[in-house]
C-alpha cells in the first residue's frame, strides 16, 4: 500500500517525547525534539502518502474544511497515550500537515517555574491577563495550569474559547465549560459577547487575533470578569503596543485609558532548550500597578520596561533577566538565550562582563565611577588620596 501507518509514527512521537510531527511530500516524516528537527529513517513521502495520512486522522468537516480553503484545524486524542492539535494545508497542490503533541497531564506552576505573583493576579475578581510568547512557546500549557490552580481551589464558573480544545478539564470546585470555535461557536468575539449572558466569572480566550475579539475582551474585563488572552507577541511593552495598534488611530486614545483600567498583567514567555535535553521555560512578569498604568494611559509605553526592571518587589521581572539567570545556573547556553533576547546587545555584553569576571553590583559600579569622576574634577573630599 506504500503507506506509513499513522499510528507507528505517533508512537515514535510519544516515545521520543517530540513536540512536533511534521508530515510533507517528498521528504521522510520530521520530528522536533527539544527544539530541533530529525528526520525519521523511512522513506520520502508520496503525495498518496500525505492524503492517507491526513485522511485517517481528520474528521470529515475538516476535510471539507482543506478542500473549501485550503486548511484546516483540530484536535484529537491518541488512545489514551496523547492528545494532538493538527493543522493540516495545502502546498504546492499537495497535502502537508503539522501535529503538535500537547502534555498528556496538565503541568502545575511549581513544575513550570511561573512567576509566583501570576498565582495572586489570576484569583483577583476582575481584569485582563495576557499571556504572550512566540508559537510553540508554551503559552496554552500556562493558561491550562491557571484554569485548573483556580478549578481546584474556588467556585467560579469558567469559559473557554479555544481553536481547538487542547486540554480537557474536569469540574472540581468550579464549573467550567469549553467552546471549541467552528464547532460549538463561529468566532471568538461573537463568544465573548455570548458569554457575558452565561454569568462566567472567568473568561479564556484562546487567541485575540482581531480588532472585535480584542475589544470584546477589554470590555468583558472592565464589567468584572477575569479575562485570559493570548497573543503572538513578545515582551509586555511590545504587547500592549500590539494591542493599542490594532484600532484605529481616532480610537487609541481611549483604548489605552480602557486598556490601563482593564488590564492587571502580562506573561511573555519563550522555551528553551535545556543542556542535556528537555526545554525550560523563561518568563517576563509585568504586573499593572498605577505607575504603569499611568504609563499606558499617557502613551508612554516606550517606560515600560525600564518600569519591570524596577518592579521586582512587586514581582516583576524582564525576560532577559530571567534568561540570564537560568544561563548562570548552567541550565541553557549562552547562544540560545541571545536568540531569543529582547535585548541581544545589553544581555550579551552582560554575560562578557560576567564571564571576565568584572560583574560588580550597578549601584557600586555608580559608586565608583561617581568617585572617579570627582577626583577628576577635584570636588571630592578634600586631602582625599588617590589610590
Amino acid at each position: 500500500m506504500g503507506t506509513i501507518l499513522i499510528d507507528k509514527l505517533l508512537h515514535t512521537v510519544v516515545g521520543r517525547n517530540a513536540s512536533d510531527l511534521h508530515i510533507a511530500v517528498g521528504a521522510p516524516p520530521i520530528v522536533r525534539v527539544d527544539g530541533r528537527l530529525l528526520r525519521l529513517e523511512t522513506k520520502e513521502l508520496t503525495a498518496d502518502d500525505t492524503v492517507a495520512l491526513m485522511k485517517s486522522i481528520t474528521p470529515e468537516r475538516c476535510q471539507q474544511e482543506l478542500q473549501e480553503v485550503g486548511g484546516t484545524d483540530f484536535g484529537f486524542a491518541f488512545g489514551d497515550l496523547a492528545r494532538f492539535r493538527v493543522s493540516v494545508f495545502k502546498q504546492r497542490g499537495h497535502v502537508g500537515m503539522v501535529l503538535r503533541q500537547l502534555p498528556a497531564k496538565l503541568m502545575k506552576f511549581e513544575d513550570m517555574g511561573t512567576p509566583p505573583v501570576l498565582k495572586d493576579l489570576i484569583m483577583r475578581p476582575r481584569g485582563l491577563i495576557l499571556v504572550t510568547g512566540p508559537t510553540g512557546s508554551g503559552k496554552t500549557t500556562t493558561l491550562a495550569a491557571a484554569i485548573d490552580y483556580i478549578n481546584h481551589r474556588t467556585d467560579r464558573h469558567i469559559i473557554t474559547i479555544e481553536d481547538p480544545i487542547e486540554f480537557y478539564h474536569h469540574h472540581d470546585k468550579s464549573l467550567i465549560n469549553q467552546r471549541e470555535l467552528n464547532v460549538d461557536v463561529p468566532s471568538f468575539s461573537e463568544a465573548i459577547r455570548r458569554a457575558l449572558r452565561q454569568d462566567p466569572d472567568v473568561i479564556l480566550v484562546g487567541e485575540m487575533r482581531d480588532l472585535e475579539t480584542i475589544e470584546a475582551a477589554i470590555t468583558a474585563a472592565e464589567t468584572g470578569h477575569i479575562v485570559f488572552g493570548t497573543l503572538h507577541t513578545t515582551g509586555a511593552q511590545g504587547t500592549v503596543n500590539r494591542i493599542i495598534d490594532v484600532f484605529p488611530t481616532n480610537q487609541q486614545e481611549q483604548i489605552r485609558t480602557q486598556l490601563s483600567v482593564a488590564m492587571i498583567g502580562v506573561v511573555s514567555q519563550v522555551l528553551l532548550p535545556k543542556i542535556g535535553g528537555g526545554r525550560i521555560a523563561a518568563y517576563e512578569m509585568l504586573v499593572v500597578s498605577p505607575a504603569i498604568a499611568n504609563l499606558i494611559r499617557e502613551n508612554k509605553v516606550f517606560r515600560i520596561t525600564s518600569s519591570i526592571q524596577t518592579g521586582t518587589k512587586q514581582g516583576m521581572r524582564l525576560l532577559d533577566d530571567h534568561m540570564y539567570e537560568l544561563w548562570e545556573k548552567g541550565i541553557v547556553e549562552k547562544d540560545e538565550i541571545l536568540l531569543k533576547a529582547n535585548s541581544a546587545d545589553a544581555l550579551a555584553a552582560k554575560i562578557a562582563r560576567a564571564e571576565r569576571g568584572f560583574l560588580e553590583d550597578e549601584g557600586e559600579a555608580r559608586e565608583r565611577m561617581n568617585r572617579d569622576k570627582d577626583d577628576e574634577d577635584g570636588t571630592g573630599p578634600v586631602g582625599a588620596k588617590k589610590k
